[in-house]
């Protein structure tokens, strides 16, 4: 296969598989885009609007464990052609929803489809990308989760301001329908029999992995890995649910401004994920990558829980933070990557990532107390904490994985 045919390739994986992560994480925030609607129309606390999506992210992440094992079973395509059907269902569902109860149905049913999409998609770009191309796999991978992010509640907004909040989720559900009737299409991109193409000599993995089906749940680095992830997924879910709340508290600002410095984080993120690909495939150190980003996030998020800056640089600052931690994305998936033993990709990527949903499902419990008993400060400052405790995980999964490359001497 000559040079610009695998470029062709691995192009088109990359978008296909970055499409439907765009999709997903659309839905991570349908719920909380609305929650100015949700809210008086079901007379619901914040504290029962966050557990709300901590339905969603809980039954994802114990969902995307056993999805893991599921694809290094089934194939990544099938699994991902399913969650995708799963997201606009549950969309649907939520649209005609007349209680609570009804919409705690339909944030399940979503968390169910969601849950399939990390260990299918870190699967589809391990088996049908070149390594070469691998790092940029990962980074367009995480700026089209970002982007999905950022443009969910401008969508759902904008529709929901001009119609309903009804109206707005039956408009989400096209999404997917739209992103599986592509993907359907190009499916013959997106087969199952491995197409990567390995460096002479490579080895994937931590040699001393345990060669059963559960035998990589024995290595230390899996564990820090997934402590990475949880930590910093409480800080990413007090950002989601109610950091554009809180800034409306804090800075006075509009819910339109505040919304915009919500998008504005994600945008940022994702420019930060463009340059951190080009940045983790010149670099073996990633975890230093990973502890400078945290580090300027949380002293970056601990100004802004102070008030001390007007209304305009909060929206800058909000960017900043996306920013440094978008550059860390592309480092943290080949860090992990890295702790995966061979033909397990599926399992490991499963088993670490749902350390992001439930942190996900823990972070909006946290805020939206913070947020019923009148601490909009608190949100920022705790989302600093979490971010500066991320650090200590990093330098673990760093100094673990160093000791597992270097050779044994005599």
């Amino acid at each position: 296969m000559n040079d610009k045919t695998l470029l062709r390739q691995d192009a088109r994986v990359i978008g296909l598989v970055g499409m439907a992560h765009g999709t997903s994480h659309f839905y991570h925030v349908i719920l909380a885009a609305l929650i100015p609607w949700l809210k008086p129309e079901f007379g619901l606390s914040y504290s029962e609007l966050g557990l709300l999506m901590t339905v969603f992210f809980v039954v994802s992440g114990v969902g995307q464990a056993m999805a893991g094992f599921v694809v290094d079973r089934l194939g990544a395509r099938t699994v991902l052609f399913s969650g995708i059907a799963l997201l606009g269902v549950s969309a649907v569902m939520l649209s005609s929803a007349h209680s609570y109860p009804q919409l705690m149905l339909g944030a399940l049913l979503a968390g169910c489809g969601n849950s399939v999409f990390h260990p299918a998609d870190y699967t589809l770009l391990n088996q049908r990308v070149s390594r070469a191309r691998l790092a940029h796999g990962f980074s367009v991978h995480g700026i089209s989760g970002n982007i999905g992010w950022a443009l969910s509640p401008l969508f759902l907004t904008f529709v929901a301001a001009r119609s309903d909040w009804r109206t707005a989720l039956l408009s989400a559900s096209l999404l997917p329908l739209l992103v599986l009737a592509l993907l359907v299409w190009n499916r013959h991109a997106l087969r199952p029999e491995p197409a990567a193409i390995p460096l002479a000599g490579a080895k994937s993995g931590p040699a001393n992995a345990d060669a059963s089906a559960f035998g990589f749940l024995k290595l230390k680095v899996v564990w820090l890995c997934f402590a990475f992830f949880l930590i910093s997924a409480v800080a990413l879910a007090g950002i989601q649910t109610f950091a554009a709340t809180s800034l409306v508290s804090l800075y006075g600002m509009s819910l339109g401004t505040a919304t915009s410095a919500y998008t504005c984080f994600m945008l940022a993120s994702a420019a930060g994920m463009a340059y951190g690909g080009f940045l983790g495939a010149g670099s073996r150190n990633h975890d230093r990558i990973i502890m400078i980003a945290f580090g300027t996030a949380a002293l970056l998020a601990l100004i802004l829980a102070a008030a001390v800056v007007p209304a305009w640089m909060a929206v800058v600052l909000m960017g900043a933070i996306g920013l440094v931690t978008g550059i860390s994305g592309p480092s943290r998936d080949l860090m992990i990557r890295g702790a995966a033993p061979a033909n397990a990709t599926g399992r490991v990527f499963g088993v670490v990532y749902s350390g992001l949903d439930s942190g996900l499902a823990l972070g909006p419990l946290l805020f939206g107390a913070l947020m019923d008993a009148h601490h909009p400060a608190g949100v920022f400052v705790f989302i600093g904490i979490f971010q500066a405790l991320v650090i200590l995980t990093a330098v673990g999964v760093g100094s673990n994985s160093r000791v597992v490359a270097t050779p044994k001497t005599a």
